[in-house]
């Protein structure tokens, strides 16, 4: 558990950790300079997380290959460099009285992108970095950086907004971001790309090598229906319970704050306990098991009622979810890399992400237009409900060896 995995990975952590708690920090910053500053409608914010999803999946798609025939710590460099450039445009703008709603949107979108990008570059590299008995404990300190992060990101970025206005928060996320690119370019030792080869069938054929590569690996196939599936039901309840707590219900936004910062310490706690749970009781039942309480805790929402005990229930119910989240999130992030070639991981991890981030926008539509017609507590349990099916998506125990690490791979 307390492995040490190198320089490298030390400052790859480092640079993961740095942009994560800058882009908590400014969590629900645009929301506000929309609502506040531009004077933007209810639909017009919701219109901003969603399109900003989907546009930046569709457009991630041929990112995939682009990453994969390139080393990957130039490629995360430029990605640092480009939320960079997007996210410092937004103060600049507003200083000069220029910020526009379209310039949000183009900024979630660009930043959405690159954010993508990003990740499928640095699992890749991670693959590289990390020897494969020491996934699990690398994508564990990943998950529980997340989760601190998204514990302590909001609430001082709160107080930030409060003293100094939502611009400082988003200054201070397009910080984060050159400091991650430093980091990553102080990484020393080898990189990863994977050679061109003569393309054998069509432009778009290539394209969808991630998602053919998953689609024909039967575990992997069960784990990304289970993720998307998931993580959209989830997802899609998310602006809903803010309206239910915040319109419907009154609380202020303190209050607010506390429902979703101290369950993230679940999740943090989850991520420490992950590797240890492994080692005691095994890979799989420890996936199965924190697969299916995942599944079975959100249903809590729909006892969500005003006061503070309505109150209790959000932290306890929000808690136990993340807690699971935590455990089951490294070891399917480690499976997943263990059954990805080497020179597939970066398609295979673009291919992941897009999909799942138009699965949310998707989802969120739908429930959006769920909770107009029944109300937000109905839809919320609504998704609740169907999220108790999810875990008959998870792999079975008799699955095969991870595939071995395919020839034609540059390492220097």
């Amino acid at each position: 558990m307390r492995a040490d995995l190198g320089a490298g990975f030390r400052r790859l952590w480092a640079a993961y950790a740095v942009s994560t708690y800058g882009t908590w920090v400014a969590f629900g910053a645009f929301p506000l300079l929309a609502v506040d500053v531009l004077r933007a409608p209810a639909f017009a914010v919701s219109l901003l997380e969603a399109a900003g999803l989907a546009v930046a999946a569709v457009l991630a798609i041929p990112l995939g290959p682009w990453v994969e025939h390139r080393r990957k710590r130039p490629v995360m460099v430029m990605m640092d460099l480009v939320r960079f450039v997007a996210m410092a445009s937004v103060p600049a703008a507003y200083v000069l009285g220029l910020l526009t709603y379209g310039q949000l949107l183009v900024v979630s979108v660009v930043c959405g992108t690159a954010n993508i990008a990003f990740t499928a570059a640095s699992g890749a590299y991670l693959k590289h970095l990390v020897r494969g008995e020491h996934l699990l404990v690398a994508n564990g300190r990943f998950e529980g950086t997340s989760w601190a992060a998204t514990a302590a990101g909001p609430p001082l970025g709160g107080a930030l907004i409060g003293l100094l206005g939502p611009v400082v928060t988003v200054l201070a996320d397009a910080a984060s971001y050159l400091l991650s690119a430093l980091g990553v370019l102080r990484i020393r030792g080898g990189d990863v790309a994977v050679p061109r080869v003569p393309a054998e069938g069509s432009r778009v054929a290539g394209l969808l090598t991630g998602w053919r590569f998953i689609l024909g690996d039967r575990v992997l196939r069960r784990l990304f229906l289970n993720s998307i599936l998931v993580g959209g039901l989830i997802m899609a309840t998310a602006p809903l319970l803010a309206v239910l707590l915040l319109g419907e219900y009154h609380f202020p936004a303190w209050q607010y704050g506390l429902a979703f910062g101290i369950p993230a310490l679940g999740g943090l706690a989850g991520a420490r306990l992950s590797p240890r749970l492994v080692e005691r009781y095994g890979r799989h039942r420890v996936m199965t098991v924190s697969g299916w309480l995942r599944s079975i805790f959100p249903l809590g929402l729909a006892f969500t009622h005003p006061g503070v005990t309505g109150l209790l229930t959000v932290i306890v119910v929000e808690g136990l979810l993340i807690g699971c989240m935590g455990v089951f999130n490294p070891i399917y992030a480690t499976e997943r890399l263990r059954r990805t070639p080497a020179d597939r991981a970066a398609q295979v991890l673009s291919a992941w992400s897009a999909s799942s981030r138009l699965a949310q926008a998707v989802l969120m539509v739908i429930w959006g237009g769920l909770a107009t017609l029944a109300g937000p507590l109905a839809a919320i349990t609504v998704s609740g409900v169907l999220l108790l099916a999810t875990p008959l998506l998870l792999p079975g125990r008799a699955h095969g060896p991870a595939r071995p690490r395919p020839r034609g791979e540059i390492r220097t």
